[in-house]
């Protein structure tokens, strides 16, 4: 994150990797089966923005990016590329047991992490050696 200061007032500038955000948008609308004109619908604003949008061609704003995520049912960390995958946040299942888990007292979450860590090595030594 940068700074800038101007008059007496300090702006962030909060820096994303454009590059890949039109890609992003594009791959998870079409994951979802929506049309640019559906999703420009849905968001009250021309199929055209969206189109640039996914070309790269103009950088959204910070409320558009959330509602975009919200809308495609994704991140913002996964649209400007701050997250790798979007496959964890696919799974319906995966993402209950994550919250169910988040809920749980302090250490009754440490045990659970615990042993799931434990299991991970497991499997992961497990298949290193086939």
């Amino acid at each position: 994150m940068n700074s800038i200061f101007v008059k007496s007032v300090y702006i962030c500038i909060i820096t994303i990797n454009m590059s890949t955000f039109g890609k992003r948008l594009r791959d998870c609308r079409k994951e979802r089966g929506l049309s640019q004109n559906e999703v420009a619908k849905l968001l009250n604003t021309n199929h055209s923005v969206i189109g640039k949008y996914e070309r790269d061609d103009v950088n959204p704003s910070i409320d558009a990016v959330k509602r975009l995520a919200e809308l495609l049912d994704t991140t913002v960390a996964y649209l400007v590329g701050e997250a790798d995958t979007n496959e964890l946040f696919k799974n319906a299942d995966m993402l209950r047991r994550l919250k169910d888990i988040s809920e749980l007292p302090e250490q009754d979450r440490e045990a659970i992490l615990y042993n799931i860590d434990a299991l991970l090595r497991d499997a992961k030594t497990r298949l290193a050696y086939k």
